[in-house]
């Protein structure tokens, strides 16, 4: 019977590839975390820059259907990077080769990356494909690289929990079988390849490199399949922990990314420079968001000249209401630097009953606490505005008669008082007039803060300054990576 021949699936534009066989020591994995820090830190700062840059590809992309060629050997760089990175550390522990700290295809190290640059992509898919499009993917990449399994126990007040992907269990599963037999399982380094395959040809779906949509099929084994011929020989039977032989061309051409490695101008220099201006385009978006958002705050949460906090209520079943520390401690005991803080304090509180009366006033706390001790109360604490309950019995003194404020308000309706801040300790206290008990009131309180507005005109500022900054050095260094090196 005449063997069935099958269909080579078609090539898919990025190309991942490994040696044949994985060359690992058996302890070395071990440490591995601890030697890839230096990359870990790099890497950080890279996919900043990628997704700052895909933004920027993004935007020419929807107007010109060109992905900048400088910008796409940037952001291959980075995945090239992080594949090594994957494949020396946790997500492969395929080879005890250090990795280089470099964009660039090495040819002599053992995993390699390449994506073919288009020469046209669609304008409204790049709108919709690194999102919508790739949801299903999403799905599918969430199991083989995170929340797969979860061990949970709890004791006393302790619980370990722990998480990890499909990638995450064949690691271990060839770290734990290198350790007792060193030799790496060739099942386990197959599927790990293919499920690497898989991740990378999103990853670079997403980060709008191509538009062909990522394959639903696990390319398993070190070697891209060309056009499908190294699938179609793995499909026959091959002898047990040997990796198939390579069909023509020959075997150093099946271990390379295909085609030779586009010549690229990112020197480190201009990859730092590029980092650091993008770096700079996204802390300049914290301080304009700052300065924005100060400057609504300002026009927005003044009253008449106030920037109040909302109404609370505050209830208690004591006979008093107290708030600690309302205003801050100063250096020293001149109020200059606290009027340049602060300004005015007010406070507004308002019976429940608008026809009854209130006390509120503002003195030292250690005279409220000698004023109030033993007295049934309540104090805010750090989980609940609504404070806790201390027990005790009535004061002994009608608050207007305690001598201790400097500043207080007694009658009905809205009750407003205005301070200027002082150096120490203060308190507020809210009762009634008379001692007795149970006092529930709505309330807020304001600062001037004359200050405000200048501090947001500042972040804005700033922050145009940052990006102006950020945006040339991306420019600069996106222009002269433009240049290959020769």
């Amino acid at each position: 019977m005449a063997a069935t021949t099958t269909a080579p699936p078609p090539p898919y534009p990025v190309h991942v590839d490994a040696v044949d066989r994985p060359a690992v020591s058996r302890w070395l994995w071990l440490v591995k975390w601890l030697l890839a820090i230096p990359h870990f830190i790099v890497l950080a700062f890279l996919w900043v820059a990628f997704a700052v840059l895909s933004l920027v590809a993004l935007v020419a992309i929807l107007f010109t259907g060109r992905y900048p060629r400088a910008i796409f050997d940037f952001n291959v760089g980075v995945l090239r990077w992080s594949w090594r990175v994957g494949y020396y550390s946790y997500g492969a522990l395929a080879t005890d080769q250090y990795p280089p700290f470099t964009l660039s295809e090495v040819p002599d190290y053992p995993a390699h990356l390449e994506v073919d640059y288009p020469e046209h992509l669609s304008r409204g898919l790049v709108l919709v494909k690194w999102w919508l499009l790739a949801i299903p993917h999403y799905i599918v990449l969430s199991l083989f690289l995170g929340t797969g399994v979860w061990v949970a126990w709890q004791g006393d007040d302790s619980q370990l929990v722990w998480g990890s992907g499909l990638v995450g269990i064949l690691v271990l599963v060839a770290a734990v079988v290198l350790a007792f037999t060193g030799s790496y399982p060739r099942p386990v380094y197959d599927l790990l390849l293919g499920l690497h395959r898989w991740a990378l040809r999103v990853a670079a779906y997403v980060g709008l490199m191509t538009d062909q949509y990522p394959p639903f099929r696990l390319d398993q084994g070190p070697h891209e399949p060309e056009a499908g011929l190294l699938m179609t020989q793995a499909a026959s039977p091959p002898s047990h922990g040997s990796a198939p032989a390579p069909p023509q061309p020959p075997p150093a051409q099946a271990a390379a990314p295909p085609g030779p490695p586009h010549a690229t101008g990112w020197t480190a220099g201009r990859v730092i420079a590029v980092v650091v201006g993008c770096v700079l385009i996204l802390m300049s978006f914290g301080l304009l968001a700052g300065g924005t958002a100060v400057l609504v705050a300002d026009q927005v949460s003044r009253d008449d000249g106030f920037v109040t906090t909302d109404v609370e209520t505050l209830s208690t079943e004591g006979y008093a209401y107290v708030i600690g520390d309302v205003l801050v401690v100063a250096p020293g005991p001149d109020s200059d630097v606290l009027d340049d803080v602060l300004g005015d304090v007010r406070v507004r509180v308002t019976h429940e009953d608008a026809t009854t009366p209130v006390f509120v006033g503002i003195a030292r706390d250690r005279d409220v606490d000698a004023y109030l001790a033993g007295v049934a109360r309540t104090v805010p604490t750090e989980e609940s505005f609504r404070g806790r309950d201390v027990p005790g019995s009535a004061p002994t003194t009608v608050p207007e008669d305690a001598g201790i404020w400097v500043e207080s308000s007694v009658g009905t309706g809205e009750q407003e008082l205005v301070a200027t801040p002082r150096a120490g300790r203060w308190s507020l206290v809210v009762m009634n007039p008379d001692a007795s008990p149970g006092v529930t009131v709505t309330g807020d309180v304001g600062v001037t803060l004359a200050w405000l507005t200048g501090a947001g005109i500042v972040l804005l500022l700033v922050g145009a300054a940052v990006l102006i900054g950020g945006v040339a050095l991306v420019t600069v260094g996106v222009r002269r990576a433009s240049r290959p090196v020769t």
